[in-house]
């Protein structure tokens, strides 16, 4: 998946937030299938993402 990334002081340094709440959007493909060992409830809260920095898009 690849989307633009706005850059804010109001998300803390080196966290990364998506809205998940709109299908179309499909971000929690981007999830682990793993479940939580005690909760069972499935990781859709955090997966790694990579970040690159692009040139010439505003």
């Amino acid at each position: 998946m690849e989307t633009l990334a706005k850059v804010t002081d109001e998300v803390a340094p080196g966290v990364l937030m998506m809205t998940m709440h709109f299908g179309d959007a499909a971000a929690n493909k981007l999830t682990n299938t793993a479940l939580d060992p005690l909760s069972k409830m499935p990781e859709l809260k955090h997966c790694a993402v990579k970040v690159e920095k692009i040139t010439g898009v505003q």
